[in-house]
């Protein structure tokens, strides 16, 4: 049963249907692996074992009797420690967060996938607030890479990461206001897709604002189609959700790339340093695009890099999410996010308010961008997995986690659909992404590209190793 944790949630659901074999069966299996390789990584907040299986087994009567309850019936999924489940705590990584209930409500996504018939995991690590682009915290300590445990996972989402690519569950939820699913899909080798601002509802608001998105973190794309057209229901909590979508995603893979304009900006025209192996990564990706039919320029979107405006904006929801706490709290906080919010608190109104004409002046420069090219296509990430435990790589020079993202972020100022795909391992045996942005509301045609490059083997990793490890202590 062991080989039934490597599945994706589109086989398990074509196998459920086909009584191959039972969400039992898939769970049970799930959940060992998830207990296999937690010591090393550091996925889970929780694994909820009892409910869990009690939830596939409700799954698999639904199954006998054919009648499953929605798309991903039966299917093990993990949610980040920053979305809200019902009758679990949700702690955000903070020794500020109490584990007193009563817990009643699911944040949006969580509660389409319930209605669906997803199986709950557990709560998977997320840095104080996800306020950082690697996953540590005061309250659950490090997370760490599948490839290296050496290195970090990445972050925000980095658990959710991590627990996929080492089949702990092939769906996950994350947040992404800067990065923070695909920065850590390009670390761990999997699947991320930032969707559209307002695509899937989100509530409790952020304290980031509407830099603030709820993405799918999966093996493939294909994957992240089926979570998509559970996730993007509308709820009635988020004022500011979009209308449902009018097709499904997983119907709309199916177009290919051929005829799609496609710019290829290797480093925003020199601005950004990018490693050799990356570099080579993303263009073989690139060229693969063009060998399926896509017509790739080597083009920059040609804007500099918006980091002040954003730091504006971010630390300012980092001074607004502390902003009550008790000086005890403060003395438990990451040190990074008490510097950020303290930083974000000294920033005046009309700072604010001079970084958003920065982010309209950049959605504007995209949209016209977009007149000309369907895709962009960038690294994820300059580079691969760095030391674990730190905000910045050793030696970098760097200060904050946003130096090393200049190419995640400015995506989530303009509001636009981008996703990490991986493109290869680095000399060290780290994953490396290629990321895809779209315009707005084209998240179509980010999967649609994504899943092209699957199907043509180019997105394809050597599972790591630890995916069969034992038990640290065993």
């Amino acid at each position: 049963m062991s080989d039934l944790s490597s599945l994706t949630a589109t086989q398990l659901v074509a196998g459920y249907a086909a009584g191959d074999f039972s969400p039992v069966e898939v769970t049970r299996a799930t959940l060992e692996q998830a207990e296999r390789v937690q010591p090393h990584v550091n996925a889970f907040v929780r694994i909820d074992h009892d409910e869990a299986m009690a939830q596939a087994g409700d799954s698999a009567e639904r199954w006998r009797r054919g009648e499953p309850l929605g798309l991903t019936d039966g299917v093990p999924t993990t949610v980040k420690d920053i979305l809200l489940l019902r009758g679990k705590p949700t702690l955000r990584g903070s020794w500020s967060s109490s584990t007193d209930g009563p817990w009643e409500e699911d944040a949006p996504s969580v509660a389409r996938l319930r209605e669906h018939g997803a199986v709950f995991l557990g709560k998977t690590t997320t840095p104080e607030f996800g306020w950082k682009g690697v996953t540590d915290s005061p309250r659950h300590g490090v997370t760490r890479n599948p490839y290296d445990p050496s290195r970090t996972a990445g972050g925000s989402s980095g658990g959710g990461t991590a627990a996929v690519a080492l089949g702990a569950g092939p769906l996950s939820l994350g947040t992404d206001a800067g990065g923070s699913v695909r920065i850590p899909a390009a670390f761990c080798g999997i699947f991320a897709l930032k969707p559209t601002y307002g695509r899937v509802p989100i509530y409790p608001a952020s304290a980031f604002g509407t830099l603030a998105h709820v993405g799918p973190m999966t093996p493939d794309a294909a994957d992240a189609a089926l979570l998509m057209d559970v996730i993007c229901g509308p709820d009635s909590r988020d004022w500011s959700q979009l209308p449902p979508p009018t097709g499904s995603f997983r119907a709309a893979l199916a177009g290919g790339v051929r005829g799609l304009r496609v710019a290829y900006s290797p480093s925003f025209g020199g601005q950004v340093d990018v490693d050799p192996a990356v570099a080579a990564g993303v263009r073989r990706a690139v060229e693969r695009l063009a060998e399926l039919g896509a017509v790739v320029e080597e083009s920059d979107p040609g804007f500099a890099d918006p980091i002040e405006a954003f730091h504006s904006l971010w630390f300012a929801g980092a001074a607004r999410v502390t902003e009550y706490f008790s000086e005890e709290q403060r003395e438990k906080m990451d040190q990074g996010l008490r510097e950020v919010s303290e930083d974000g608190a000294a920033r005046a109104a009309l700072d604010y308010l001079a970084a958003v004409d920065v982010r309209m002046a950049l959605g504007k420069a995209m949209g016209r961008f977009h007149d000309t090219y369907d895709l962009l296509v960038t690294p994820t990430t300059p580079g691969t997995a760095f030391e674990a435990g730190l905000e910045v790589p050793a030696g970098s020079g760097y200060r904050r986690w946003t130096e090393w993202t200049p190419f995640t972020y400015p995506f989530n100022m303009t509001q636009q659909p981008a996703a990490s795909v991986p493109c290869g391992l680095d000399g060290d045996g780290l994953p490396m992404g290629v990321q895809l942005v779209a315009a707005r509301h084209r998240d179509d045609l980010v999967l649609r590209a994504a899943h092209a490059l699957y199907e043509a083997g180019a997105a394809e990793l050597p599972a790591p190793a630890l995916r069969g490890a034992t038990p640290a202590g065993s």
